[in-house]
C-alpha cells in the first residue's frame, strides 16, 4: 500500500495546482481514481469553470458518515531556492520532496490509495472523500463545498483534515480573516501635494492604525488562551502603491490579515478601522477630491475550530491512534467551515507543518506510513470488526 501511495503522490505532485491556476486535471484524476475504487463522485465547479470541488461517497448515501478532506491547491514555487523540479517528486534519505508533498497532496494521496480497501470494508455508515480548491487564498472551494452540501442535503457527522500535525491529533485553532484594501486618491505633481490626494500617505496611516490595534490586542487575550501567541494577531502583507519619486500617488493597497482568537476581537478591529475611515481619512481625502474612496474587499473570513467538550472526531481518531492527547495550533484550515456545517472536526495528518510553503517541500516517508496505518484502522472499524464507529 506504501508503494502505490508513493505513485500517487508522484502523480498529484506533478499537477502544478498552483491557486492562482486551474485544478481540473488533477481532479479529473481524482475522480477516476475513486470511481474505479466503487465511489459515487460528484465535481462541483467554481463561477468561472476553471476550478472544482470534489466530494465522493463510499458506501450508503445517507447521514451521519465520516469526511476525509484535504485541500488540492499548493502555494507558488517560484523565486524559492528548490534544489531539485518541484513539480517532480524526488525520494531520497527518508523522505518525499516535492510542492505539495507535505501540504497537503500527501494526505490526499493516502486517502485515495485506499478507497477499494475501504470499498470492501464499509457497511452502514458512509465514508466520503471532500477535496477542495483554493484553501491557500482564504478556503474559497471549502465555503463553496459546504453550500453544495447543504443543497444535496447530506449531513456526515465528522470531518478528518488531514493537515500536516505530524499526526497529532489538534481541537482548535485560530479564525484566519483576510482583506484587501484599496485606497483612490489623485493624481499630481510631488511639488504641489495640497493640489492631490496622495493615495500611498492614507495607506500608510490605515497601516498605523492596524499595527497599534496589533499592539491593543495583545491586552486582550482571553484569560487561559491555548494559544501561541494567546492573543488575536494581525499581520500587514504586502503595500503596494506609487509609481516615481515626484508624482502623487492615486492608488495604493494593503494586503493585510487578522487570526482571531475570539470573534469578539476581529469586530474590534473591524470597527475600529471603519470608523477611522469614516471620521478621519475619508472626509481629509474628499476634500480635496470627492470621488476619494476607501474600500476593503473581503478575501475570506474563515472561522477558527473551536475545542469541544464531546467530540466524536476526537474519540474515533483517538481510538486509532492511541493517543488521549489533543492540541490547538495557531494556524489555520478548513476545519472551521465543516464544524459551521454541525460536524465534530479533527485536524490530523501526516507531516510538519514547518515543511509547508518552503523550498524543497518534503513528506517524511514514516509519517506516510504512521497515516496510512490510521485509515486501515479505520477500514476495520467501517467493517464492523473493529469497535463501531
Amino acid at each position: 500500500m506504501l508503494n502505490a501511495t508513493k505513485d500517487i503522490l508522484a502523480d498529484l505532485i506533478a499537477f502544478p495546482t498552483v491557486s492562482a491556476e486551474s485544478n481540473l486535471v488533477m481532479m479529473a484524476y481524482l475522480a477516476t481514481r475513486l470511481e474505479d475504487a466503487g465511489a459515487d463522485v460528484r465535481l462541483f465547479n467554481d463561477p468561472t469553470g476553471k476550478k472544482a470541488n470534489l466530494f465522493a461517497t463510499i458506501g450508503p448515501w445517507k447521514d451521519g458518515g465520516i469526511v476525509l478532506s484535504g485541500h488540492s491547491d499548493v502555494v507558488p514555487a517560484t523565486d524559492q531556492p528548490w534544489t531539485s523540479d518541484p513539480f517532480k517528486m524526488v525520494e531520497r534519505d527518508g523522505r518525499l520532496y516535492g510542492r505539495g508533498s507535505c501540504d497537503m497532496k500527501g494526505f490526499i494521496a493516502a486517502t485515495v490509495a485506499m478507497a477499494s480497501e475501504f470499498a470492501n470494508s464499509v457497511r452502514d455508515r458512509p465514508l466520503h472523500f471532500a477535496f477542495t480548491y483554493d484553501e491557500e487564498v482564504g478556503c474559497i472551494g471549502a465555503g463553496h463545498l459546504a453550500q453544495s452540501l447543504d443543497q444535496l442535503g447530506i449531513r456526515p457527522n465528522v470531518a478528518i483534515i488531514g493537515e500536516p500535525t505530524q499526526m497529532k491529533i489538534i481541537e482548535g485553532h485560530k479564525g484566519c480573516y483576510e482583506y484587501t484594501t484599496r485606497f483612490q486618491g489623485l493624481e499630481g505633481h510631488g511639488s504641489a501635494p495640497d493640489l492631490g490626494v496622495n493615495a500611498v500617505e492614507y495607506a500608510t496611516r490605515y497601516v498605523a492604525l492596524l499595527l497599534e490595534l496589533k499592539d491593543q490586542l495583545q491586552a486582550m487575550a482571553p484569560k487561559g488562551s491555548p494559544y501561541d501567541p494567546p492573543w488575536t494577531t494581525v499581520n500587514v502583507g504586502a503595500m503596494n502603491g506609487g509609481s516615481a519619486h515626484n508624482v502623487i500617488a492615486p492608488k495604493a493597497q494593503v494586503d493585510w490579515e487578522m487570526r482571531p482568537v475570539q470573534k469578539t476581537d476581529a469586530d474590534f478591529v473591524k470597527s475600529q478601522l471603519r470608523s477611522y475611515c469614516h471620521d478621519v481619512l475619508l472626509p481629509k481625502m474628499q476634500a480635496v477630491f470627492p470621488e476619494a474612496s476607501i474600500e476593503t474587499e473581503v478575501v475570506g473570513e474563515v472561522e477558527g475550530l473551536v475545542p469541544a467538550l464531546e467530540s466524536e472526531a476526537r474519540q474515533i481518531v483517538s481510538a486509532l491512534t492511541g493517543s488521549n492527547e489533543a492540541a490547538v495550533v495557531p494556524f489555520g484550515t478548513e476545519a472551521g467551515i465543516f464544524q459551521n456545517l454541525g460536524m465534530d472536526v479533527v485536524v490530523c495528518g501526516p507531516g510538519s507543518i514547518e515543511q509547508a510553503h518552503k523550498a524543497d517541500e518534503y513528506l517524511a516517508v514514516d509519517q506516510l506510513s504512521d497515516c496510512l496505518s490510521l485509515l486501515q484502522k479505520l477500514a476495520v472499524k467501517l467493517s464492523g470488526a473493529g469497535h463501531s464507529c
